[in-house]
């Protein structure tokens, strides 16, 4: 699969992309808004894991966000399972120099309208945390619509956070 952006591309990962993951995604600002499965520092290391992890997904969920010449971000799904089959969880990350462009509201846009057929999807939800308005506003310009506020529903840095749960479901036909 492949998306094509204004700006950019959602594209299958690559283990060329270790050297560009390692750099945009060691940053205390991206990993603060972050489940703690994202390590910080991050290092070599940790994007060879990851991408030897993502690059083996059957089937395949997460995404490069990526210009011409190397990968600035991740966006991907994670399926439900069982009665929550038809949902999945969408989750992304964009490398800081390239924040504030509209690229992710872009990519979200176009990930969910093929997410909703590529899987057969009836729902697909986010949980930004409620201190990270940037990704609550990439939501709501994707058409997400905010179903609530998860009062101390997640522990980071040593600090109790509220979340937000956003959901999109699918248009009928």
């Amino acid at each position: 699969m492949e998306l094509k952006l204004n700006s950019c591309v959602i594209r299958p990962w690559s283990s060329n992309d270790a050297v560009a993951v390692q750099r945009y995604a060691n940053n205390r600002k991206i990993w603060i808004n972050l489940r703690d499965l994202f390590p910080h520092p991050y290092t070599l290391d940790d994007a060879h894991s990851f991408l030897r992890y993502i690059m083996a997904e059957k089937p395949m969920t997460t995404f490069a966000l990526a210009m011409p010449t190397e990968a600035i971000g991740c966006i991907g799904l994670q399926i439900g399972r069982d009665v929550h089959r038809k949902t999945a969880e969408l989750g992304f990350w964009l490398g800081e120099p390239f924040w504030g462009r509209g690229i992710m509201t872009e990519a979200v846009v176009e990930l969910t309208r093929w997410a909703f057929g590529a899987f057969e999807l009836e729902r697909i939800y986010a949980e930004p945390f409620a201190t990270n308005r940037a990704s609550a506003r990439v939501l709501e310009k994707a058409g997400f619509a905010c179903e609530g506020r998860l009062k101390a529903s997640i522990y980071k840095d040593n600090q109790r956070l509220d979340s937000f749960l956003y959901a999109r479901v699918r248009e009928a036909s």
